[in-house]
């Protein structure tokens, strides 16, 4: 078991991958925890979490994902599809000089995740979840989905599959679209019952005319929402976007693991009002099944879609919990 240590300073850095390179932010000594994010966000969305993990005796490791913040950012649209970025997950832990890992992720960080362990049982000896549980590969081609939910509506993940469409919605104000994005999946501050659904497009609308306006999130700083919107206003949206137009792709290239489970040691966290975990319960209900190796399933009471920057300290707890109790 590792032991407590005094936490040093994170430090940034870059390492070669398939992507070109990977910018990732470690903090800590000891077995190597690698954090992954999601949309729209980047390492920064683990910053409570960094010394936190280091406290407990772990090497965190929080990467950009291609396409975000100072990774490469591949001009080819077919170069972010889901082998990929797995590829860059190993090649991060193994330009870090260690064999393997626990990988982490939140949102597409946590499919992300979820197929490095599937894909490489060899390096990644356990795996944590966030926000969207695992459901393994199957069913129709991802697109016929998505375009058959909501009727006479666009549900959010076909309008992000259209090239350069959402990009012209966000990248005119994209400190005013994601203070708007994060705002509306956010427990305290998403639309109330009833009130149109921020996941969903009206014909001819955009996704921001169903942002709340008005306050940010209470774990949403104007500091925070600079970091985030200096980014994107430097490398702008297409690579954040690029895994949404690999669906399809993702779907044929995993057909050998349709239905697979991941057996290695796991962990689910995942916000009660968050509608990845209502609209999917039925891939939680499953978990005895896919994630046979699941040690502990956490719903957090009245917790929105971005649970490790709305929940930090228990997260962290749970984190630390988990990774005590996993085989060496």
């Amino acid at each position: 078991m590792p032991h407590p240590t005094r936490t040093t300073a994170a430090t940034h850095r870059t390492v070669p991958a398939p992507a070109g390179r990977i910018h990732l932010v470690e903090q800590g000594e000891g077995p190597l925890v690698l954090l992954v994010h999601g949309f729209p966000e980047s390492w920064y969305s683990w910053r409570h979490q960094l010394p936190v993990l280091a406290a407990a005796g772990y090497r965190a490791v929080a990467v950009d994902v291609r396409g975000y913040g100072r990774s490469s950012r591949p001009a080819d649209p077919a170069e972010y599809r889901m082998p990929d970025l797995v590829a860059d997950a190993v090649a991060v832990v193994h330009a870090l000089g260690e064999r393997t890992a626990v990988v982490v992720g939140h949102d597409w960080g946590s499919a992300i995740a979820a197929n490095a362990a599937l894909l490489r049982p060899d390096v990644f000896r356990a795996v944590g979840l966030l926000s969207v549980p695992y459901a393994p590969r199957g069913g129709p081609r991802p697109s016929e989905i998505f375009a058959s939910m909501g009727g006479d509506q666009e549900f959010y993940v076909s309008y992000f599959q259209e090239p350069g469409r959402a990009e012209a919605e966000i990248e005119p104000d994209v400190r005013g679209w994601l203070a708007g994005f994060y705002a509306a999946f956010s427990a305290d501050t998403m639309p109330a019952a009833g009130a149109p659904d921020p996941h969903f497009v009206s014909p001819g609308g955009t996704l921001r005319e169903r942002f709340p306006a008005g306050a940010l999130p209470g774990w949403l700083s104007e500091d925070d929402l600079d970091t985030y919107a200096a980014e994107f206003e430097r490398t702008g949206m297409t690579g954040a976007l690029a895994p949404y137009r690999n669906m399809d792709r993702d779907w044929e290239d995993l057909a050998d693991f349709d239905g697979a489970p991941i057996t290695q040691p796991s962990l689910f966290i995942g916000g009660t009002l968050d509608a990845s975990t209502t609209w999917m319960a039925d891939a939680i209900r499953a978990y005895p099944t896919t994630l046979p190796g699941l040690v502990s399933s956490h719903l957090l009471d009245g917790c929105g879609h971005w649970v490790q920057q709305e929940r930090r300290s228990e997260v962290g707890r749970l984190l630390t919990d988990w990774l005590a109790v996993l085989p060496g």
